[in-house]
């Protein structure tokens, strides 16, 4: 199987790296700035051409035209939408409209971009999957004042940006499902990462493990789904 995934540098994108080649997938992986992905860069000496590391930065439009230009070349079995990042953790009064912006632009239209550069080749693939890592955070129904994960409220770019990628993705189930397109967005949970903190109860590697797990068993009937990292469907 072939994997195009964004933002493997650290954290969970490095790990989904890590375990798909233990399991004797290829993988095309993207990093904003690859000379210092020194882990990245260990992995790739043993993987041989398994593994190829490329620059992507997925909110700028040239740098996705040049990932998807190099990846291109073969089909895409299954692209992770990966690269996210959490922004200003600010109060109503004191927004960060900037930040939000930002934000927005990295965790919603990021995975936009790359989706479209990189869907004539995973049309062309084995299994036609698009999946996007998102947040239990995003959920309208799970944002009351118990909160998710004890944070209740606040966070207004994370959650915003991520509830758009929500729509985003369900919007491109029904225009690709006639195309035999499967895509789903995958809350990893609270992982130990730099977005998790070190507080974080779970490590990334059991995370991984169970989205793992769910990529392989998504089908057109689940297409457009929102699922945690153990397969189970979160509330919109």
């Amino acid at each position: 199987m072939r994997y195009a995934i964004s933002g493997t540098s650290r954290g969970l994108g490095l790990e989904f790296v890590r375990q798909l080649l233990a399991r004797g997938d290829t993988v095309e992986a993207g990093a904003r700035a690859p000379s210092e992905a020194r882990s990245l860069a260990s992995l790739a000496r043993d993987a041989g051409d398994r593994l190829r590391i490329h620059p992507l930065d997925v909110t700028d439009d040239a740098s996705v035209r040049a990932f998807a230009e190099a990846v291109s070349q073969a089909p895409v079995d299954v692209l992770i939408n990966n690269a996210g990042v959490l922004g200003k953790w600010k109060v109503f009064s004191e927004l960060d409209y900037e930040d939000i912006a930002q934000v927005m632009d990295v965790n919603a239209l990021g995975p936009l971009r790359l989706s479209e550069a990189l869907m004539p080749a995973v049309l062309k693939g084995t299994t036609r999957k698009i999946v996007h890592l998102t947040t239990r955070m995003a959920s309208m129904a799970e944002n009351t004042p118990a909160g998710v994960y004890g944070f209740a409220g606040g966070s207004y770019a994370y959650r915003m940006s991520k509830a758009a990628l929500n729509a985003g993705m369900r919007t491109m189930a029904v225009d690709f499902r006639e195309q035999g397109l499967i895509t789903a967005v995958i809350n990893p949970g609270w992982v130990q990462t730099d977005i998790g903190g070190k507080m974080a109860p779970m490590r990334a590697e059991d995370s991984v493990r169970g989205m793992l797990r769910v990529i392989d068993e998504l089908t057109l009937i689940n297409s457009g789904s929102f699922f945690d990292h153990e397969g189970q469907e979160v509330p919109w």
